[in-house]
């Protein structure tokens, strides 16, 4: 009998309508009138009360989860260093060599493929990428999935690794519409721009990734982050990119430029003594891009 067919929509008993009662340590539910056992062997999704390690607090028994960021995905096992047995008594020689040797043969096996040994280099690169640009880990887990399909359409041999996986990250980070350009992905690796850039484009065109438009908006808390703005002449700012973007004038622009345009423009409003160095080094544009933008943008918007 099935839990279905054993009670109704109501949650009684089946014979008398009488309502139902559990056993926690038998797992029964029964009918509190009659007696009817309804369903046996409740399965319990209560938390686990029991501890199966030497920390007496940590109740969990899930281990380590299951992430692409990780080269084995979190599936792989490993000897314990430990040379004592099950009952906690001391291997004896023979046995604490015969494990010394596992040990050995076991770290020697979890990377015997290629494959493998170039995704366990990258990971650990994309764990240093992460802390440098404060990524989340669901855009790791995004730059970590564009990666393992790069490597499976062999398109990282003959290339560097941290060449394709600085483009993967910085494909996430456009992806999920995170403010961090080529120049930041670049420093953080301590490679070229040209070389990442290239990189990008290949992961776009072989994966035939959709990649969504850079918004220029998004930049502008990036800088004025940087540079402290004031508030006032931040939303100053955001308006002038609204405006400029309904009108159209945006398209094929470098949306970092744009934004530090905006926000030199906002600056000569409210009189804020910040320099086109300043923002320059915060937006990383040059400062004649930020100049020509800003004349386009005033033109335009007649400010």
């Amino acid at each position: 009998m099935t839990i279905m067919q054993a009670l109704n929509a109501n949650g009684k008993c089946t014979r008398c309508g009488g309502p139902l009662l559990t056993d926690g340590s038998t797992g029964e539910q029964f009918c509190q009138k009659c007696g009817n056992v309804v369903v046996e062997c409740i399965e319990d999704y209560r938390p686990e009360r029991r501890s199966f390690s030497d920390d007496s607090v940590d109740k969990s028994r899930t281990g380590t989860p299951n992430l692409l960021a990780i080269h084995d995905r979190g599936l792989s096992t490993t000897i314990g260093t430990e040379s004592r047995d099950a009952t906690g008594k001391s291997l004896s020689t023979l046995m604490k060599q015969n494990m010394r040797r596992l040990r050995i043969w076991d770290s020697r096996s979890q990377t015997h493929e290629s494959a493998g040994r170039n995704l366990r280099v990258a990971f650990i690169e994309l764990d240093k990428l992460k802390d440098k640009l404060t990524l989340s880990d669901s855009i790791t887990e995004k730059a970590a999935y564009i990666y393992r399909k790069a490597v499976g359409k062999g398109l990282v041999r003959g290339r560097s690794i941290p060449e394709v996986l600085g483009a993967a990250a910085y494909a996430a980070c456009r992806d999920t519409g995170i403010p961090r350009t080529l120049n930041d992905v670049s420093v953080a690796l301590n490679i070229k721009k040209k070389s990442i850039s290239k990189s990008y484009r290949m992961l776009v065109k072989e994966l035939d990734l959709k990649m969504p438009v850079a918004d220029s908006i998004i930049c502008i808390s990036k800088i004025a982050s940087k540079i402290n703005l004031d508030e006032k002449a931040k939303r100053h700012a955001l308006e002038i990119l609204r405006d400029a973007s309904d009108m159209e004038i945006t398209a094929g622009k470098g949306p970092m430029g744009l934004a530090a345009a905006a926000i030199y423009i906002s600056c000569l409003k409210y009189n804020i003594k910040i320099s086109q160095r300043e923002i320059s080094v915060a937006s990383g544009v040059t400062e004649v891009t930020i100049r020509n933008r800003s004349h386009g943008l005033s033109k335009s918007l007649t400010l």
